[in-house]
């Protein structure tokens, strides 16, 4: 079973289309969205909760259609991370565990504060006066506390400073651990993706342009430069897109497509995003 099946979605606003797009976040595992600003990230997590309508194609969540009027109960089973921790800054972490003993029905308070005492968080300090990384830390603790099946986390680390980063990172590792629960991430930071992710989606300019898992990505894409008369030698079966250079070409292609003759490099995941951002193909 998949923790969310997305078919053909699209969303049509004034300068903006989201086309066409389907995937899935397997259950079990972390799945990465990555995409320029306005790529159309935010409004996929949106159509996923239902908080804006589709125009088209279909969302199941966790085994039910988001449009299901019984959806509201599958909430219950999804923990959202969103920009910042979304309480009034006047509420104390105490506060917090009043509303969410109320709000969720599995809600466990032993493990809200365990994670809290993890994290070092003051429980009496107003959330006004939390610095940002305290904040994003308060939110997957808040998203964690009632033990949801499925993480969608909308820019979670975004601003944060590497230390803070790689704690979130761990404790979204330990959460995946229980082979029922799975992840949703969108990230700018294409290396903490890089890191946790087991499958990637990439999103440019409203359409799906790659949704493979994160490890054949990286073993089959590759960087070659060459100057513009080699072009003519690599297959074109090989290349994937060309980015113009002042030597010549920066091509993303399939490695096991070109000769040996010729010099492959490694690319990261950052490497593949962005030439697939700016190359032509």
């Amino acid at each position: 079973m998949n923790a969310i099946e997305i078919r053909n979605i699209e969303k049509n606003y004034q300068g903006f289309k989201l086309d066409n797009v389907s995937f899935d976040v397997p259950k079990g595992s972390i799945v990465g969205l990555v995409g320029e600003n306005g790529a159309g990230k935010s409004t996929i997590i949106n159509l996923i909760m239902d908080i804006i309508d589709c125009d088209n194609g279909t969302i199941n969540v966790l085994g039910k259609s988001n449009k299901d009027k019984n959806f509201i109960k599958t909430k219950q089973d999804i923990g959202i991370v969103i920009d910042e921790a979304y309480f009034p800054e006047i509420l104390t972490i105490m506060n917090v565990e009043k509303i969410l003993k109320l709000t969720f029905e599995n809600f466990d308070s032993n493990y809200y504060f365990e994670l809290v005492d993890k994290y070092k968080l003051p429980k009496n300090k107003i959330l006004k006066g939390f610095s940002r990384g305290m904040k994003m830390k308060f939110g997957i603790i808040t998203a964690l506390c009632h033990k949801p099946k499925l993480l969608i986390l909308d820019e979670a680390t975004s601003g944060l400073d590497p230390l803070v980063r790689n704690e979130l990172l761990d404790t979204l590792n330990e959460y995946t651990r229980n082979e029922e629960n799975s992840i949703l991430m969108s990230s700018h930071i294409v290396s903490d993706l890089e890191k946790i992710c087991d499958y990637i989606v990439f999103i440019h300019k409203g359409k799906l342009v790659l949704f493979e898992e994160k490890d054949e990505i990286l073993k089959k894409y590759g960087i070659l430069k060459i100057v513009e008369s080699d072009l003519v030698n690599i297959p074109t079966n090989a290349i994937i897109c060309k980015n113009k250079q002042s030597f010549g070409y920066q091509l993303l292609i399939l490695k096991n497509e070109v000769s040996g003759s010729y010099k492959t490099e490694l690319a990261t995941l950052e490497d593949i995003i962005i030439l697939l951002s700016m190359g032509n193909m």
